[in-house]
């Protein structure tokens, strides 16, 4: 028996349900939320003890139970606190490519009331030395190369400095291996759900990056949003769908196993990722930075489930030379969030991977990732949505004045929920200006259709405002992604003195291949309006700049792009 999307959700969160959903005030303002959720993540990670010796982590060759996770945590929060003083509400930074460390030092953290600064580990000196010095961090856990560029800071802003998985350590830095005592027990400290717990750092591409802060409540109503929606979806699972499961090779009673293809210090690969295995006992395995030829291999060694990147990440997995030499058959679901999907990328996931779903989610570092989510049959047969609002999460179309709009109008997405950012650290007009009556302006451009499918259009910076026409650069990257001679594309606007903008397209060809600037202009006009087609487009030979979470750098191709222009 299979259920519609409403009866699922009310079997699923209705009363006496592990997932029950009531009216909950935080602060003032009224939000649904799930009742049955964890107090903090202290108590989330205290529950892994019971995990025992089943398999975390993996890492190149080593595998970590969720004992040894543990015995870690607790031994690295008894340093934090006994070592180096650490109290509730001091900011400890993470400055490390994902390796174990980085999650035994984040569940350390929070669980003596600590608040993790999650430092981006792209970030040049200068950006660290920032990031340090807003938060106003007192100690740092580091790998080699973030010891190194943090070095002069830390010595300015007095900061204690713990390096993992290093062979050397300048003077007065401390060696992980040399301070670490295991068999020490987790002191004991209060934490409670409205406690601050992180600090993300927002992936702005001009001026300082803005650090959003959530608390524990924020974070796990986030996680049990996850969760809860995998629970939905299996209600709604047609029977055949499972049968072609089990043709494909995976077993019914295989173990989910999540593969970790975006950093920890995004908000992807903490909450929905790293954080959903620590909650539910899953197996995570590591990817110390991506290559869609070694994921392909993890994939058939670990016998991986869940695939969670950004959609480039899913086309590179496809565009792999490679990949037909591995068997991806244990993978159920494939995609991610963070950018729209190309409906041909949608197509080709559910072509490619008999056992496996793609999916699609619509988060943002201030929602900890959590939002309309799109997935299986769904997102077939909506490829350009995001798929429904959440049981917790309301969402409403307004207009510049805040008013909300007709069903299918275009206009600025704004959500409510308990998972949503307390504010941005130390800019308190910043936040005013973002959270209003507890409503989050996303500053995202889309509508919403009679049966609640949402559609995000694109950022409203990115829009391209041409001769009155508004042209939505995601629709036409979409068209761009159906050529075949194509690998990647960028489209954005480009001032122009008589139409106020144009559209302007950067393109990445895929290896060997020919195309021309007049047959890709054909190629969109064929399928869209011809205000929409680009007038101006590059071809360049390498692979288009990525902020750490996998979204293109549309403002640094759009600067590139007038810079390189005569005149």
């Amino acid at each position: 028996m299979t259920f519609s999307y409403e009866e699922a959700t009310a079997l699923v969160t209705g009363p006496g349900s592990p997932m029950e959903i009531a009216d909950t005030e935080i602060d003032g303002i009224s939000y649904r939320a799930f009742v049955n959720a964890p107090t903090s993540l202290r108590e989330l990670f205290a529950g892994a003890r019971e995990r025992g010796d089943a398999t975390f982590l993996v890492y190149e060759d080593e595998r970590w139970s969720f004992a040894d996770v543990m015995r870690h945590v607790d031994a690295v929060a008894a340093l934090l606190v006994g070592r180096y003083g650490v109290r509730r509400g001091d900011r400890v930074a993470i400055g490390m490519r994902n390796v174990p460390e980085w999650v035994i030092s984040f569940a350390a953290i929070l669980s003596v009331g600590a608040i993790s600064v999650s430092l981006n580990a792209w970030w040049s000196e200068d950006e660290l030395d920032y990031g340090l010095a807003d938060s106003g961090a007192t100690v740092l856990i580091a790998d080699p190369e973030r010891v190194a560029h943090t070095e002069a800071a830390a010595k300015r802003l007095g900061i204690s400095v713990l390096a993992v998985r290093s062979d050397e350590v300048p003077e007065g830095v401390d060696r992980l291996e040399d301070v670490l005592v295991l068999g020490s027990p987790m002191p004991d400290v209060e934490v409670l759900p409205d406690d601050d717990a992180t600090i993300l750092y927002t992936s702005g591409t001009t001026g300082h990056p803005k650090g959003a802060v959530s608390t524990h409540r924020a974070i796990l109503q986030a996680l049990f949003g996850f969760a809860c929606g995998a629970a939905i979806l299996g209600l709604r699972r047609p029977d055949a769908e499972r049968e072609a499961e089990a043709d494909a090779g995976a077993a019914p009673g295989d173990p989910l196993a999540f593969i970790l293809i975006v950093p920890l210090f995004h908000v992807t690969g903490c909450v929905p990722v790293m954080l959903s295995c620590f909650a539910a006992g899953l197996k995570l395995v590591m990817m110390y930075r991506w290559d869609p030829d070694v994921a392909l291999q993890l994939i058939e060694r670990e016998r991986v489930t869940n695939f969670v990147g950004v959609p480039t990440q899913s086309w590179d997995l496809l565009e792999s030379p490679r990949f037909s030499e591995f068997d991806t058959s244990s993978l159920r679901s494939i995609g991610g969030g963070g950018a729209p999907a190309p409906p041909k990328l949608v197509q080709r996931v559910g072509d490619n991977f008999p056992a496996g779903r793609p999916q699609i989610g619509y988060g943002m570092t201030e929602t900890n990732a959590y939002g309309p989510g799109n997935h299986g049959e769904d997102y077939l047969t909506h490829p350009t949505s995001t798929g429904r609002a959440t049981p917790i999460l309301q969402l409403e179309v307004r207009d510049p004045s805040g008013h909300a709009v007709p069903t299918d109008e275009r206009g600025e997405i704004w959500m409510k929920g308990p998972n949503l950012f307390r504010g941005y650290w130390g800019k308190p007009e910043e936040t005013a200006a973002t959270i209003v009556d507890g409503w989050l302006r996303t500053g995202d451009i889309g509508r919403v259709d009679d049966d609640g499918f949402v559609y995000i259009e694109d950022r409203a910076k990115d829009m391209v405002l041409r001769a009155g026409e508004n042209v939505y650069s995601a629709e036409v990257e979409a068209v761009i992604y159906e050529h075949g001679a194509v690998y990647e594309a960028a489209v954005f606007g480009v001032p122009d003195e008589r139409l106020g903008e144009q559209v302007a397209a950067v393109v990445c060809l895929k290896p060997g291949a020919e195309l021309s600037i007049i047959e890709l202009q054909d190629h969109v006009r064929s399928r869209l309006a011809g205000f929409k087609v680009p007038t101006q487009i590059n071809f360049i030979d390498d692979r288009l700049p990525r902020n750490p979470s996998g979204k293109i750098l549309k403002r640094q191709l759009r600067d590139e792009f007038l810079a390189d222009e005569p005149g």
